[in-house]
């Protein structure tokens, strides 16, 4: 089925239809991972946008369930050069034109992503609709997608109810708080396999309750959209500062972390969205290669002298990538140390909260 990508700038793509057949506008984002395209569709920072991904064929090792990073799809729509129709990898368990169809995730293929993608680029981020409708009218539409705007995604995208997961370890474990503002379900297996006990709280849990339970370490989590509308949850996050428990935040998280100690943030014109970003460690020198997703970032001279130090940034832009909290056991980073499907080279910062938490027992 003929279907079309209208950006809100006129620019309208012409391919075929993939995954299930319905209309969405929705911001268009663009990922250069080559790999881990079910990890993408699964994170649910990306509610509200539609991913493009720049690699060219998806879809050639199938779906394996216990790889998502959610058990949801919260993209709005799926955007590909191609899509391999018969998947060669034994753990595949389902095709991705499949899977798209079985979450109501419509998507478009067939049409030069490259090009897509250097409009993306040059003119920064926009919104767009995707359409099967072939006697769309440009001038009723543009206004409906210009009006677009990503909001209210975080408490979509957390969960309702509290869930504890076990350690996978033997003896005592350390007890990890992570408050769910749009996880994803490999930070949880970064903790559990090292011998934490950690109980997922929804983003609207206050600092209290949390705090009553008596953990050892917070985590923070990564999740979607501006960070400033994020009010109630930097106020509480203020809270879990102040109490001096060790805390380890990523991605949306390290954004509150930054706002509720009276730093600032900003819209990036097109965001980091791969696997292969490198970052540089401020305290050391070293470079990892990190997996990122993320269109906002903390503006570095907004940090407040005294309390806050950059501890990461960006090799490619020099975008602040980490903070340091000074007198605080409390660190954020930009990236993403869980990258799964990604680079697994700052998966040691799981270690450095690890330790954290051990002084301040």
């Amino acid at each position: 089925m003929k279907t079309y990508l209208i950006l809100e700038d006129g620019h309208v793509f012409t391919g075929e239809s993939i995954g299930a057949v319905k209309e969405v506008i929705s911001e268009i984002v663009f990922n250069t991972s080559m790999t881990g395209y079910l990890e993408v569709l699964t994170d649910p920072s990306y509610a509200g946008q539609a991913v493009v991904m720049t690699y060219p064929l998806i879809g050639n090792y199938g779906i394996c369930h216990e790889d998502m990073e959610n058990k949801k799809v919260w993209h709005s729509a799926f955007i590909v050069r191609e899509i391999s129709r018969r998947a060669s990898n034994f753990r595949s368990e389902d095709s991705i034109d499949n899977f798209l169809k079985e979450h109501d995730i419509p998507g478009i293929q067939g049409i030069d992503t490259r090009a897509l993608t250097k409009i993306l680029r040059e003119k920064g981020t926009m919104n767009g609709m995707i359409t099967t409708d072939e006697n769309y009218n440009l001038d009723e539409v543009l206004p409906k997608i210009k009006e677009y705007k990503v909001t209210g995604v975080v408490k979509a995208v957390s969960i309702k109810e509290k869930e504890v997961h076990e350690s996978e370890l033997e003896g005592t474990p350390k007890k990890v708080a992570l408050l769910d503002i749009g996880t994803k379900r490999n930070i949880i297996r970064c903790l559990t396999k090292r011998g934490c006990e950690v109980t997922v709280y929804p983003a609207d849990t206050t600092a209290e309750e949390i705090l009553s339970d008596k953990p050892d370490g917070i985590m923070l989590s990564n999740g979607p959209g501006d960070p400033k509308e994020c009010t109630e949850v930097i106020a509480e996050v203020k809270k879990l500062y102040d109490s001096n428990v060790p805390i380890f935040a990523i991605c949306l998280g390290h954004q509150i972390m930054a706002l509720a100690n009276g730093a600032d943030t900003e819209k990036m014109k097109y965001g980091h969205r791969g696997a292969n970003h490198p970052v540089k460690n401020t305290e050391t020198g070293k470079v990892y290669i990190s997996s990122q997703n993320h269109g906002y970032v903390v503006k570095e001279d907004s940090l407040p002298k005294g309390i806050a130090k950059p501890l990461f940034y960006n090799v490619n832009d020099k975008t602040c990538e980490g903070v340091r909290y000074l007198d605080k056991n409390v660190f954020t980073v930009q990236f993403h140390p869980e990258a799964c499907g990604g680079p697994q080279d700052s998966e040691f910062l799981f270690d450095e909260f690890m330790k954290m938490m051990e002084v301040d027992a």
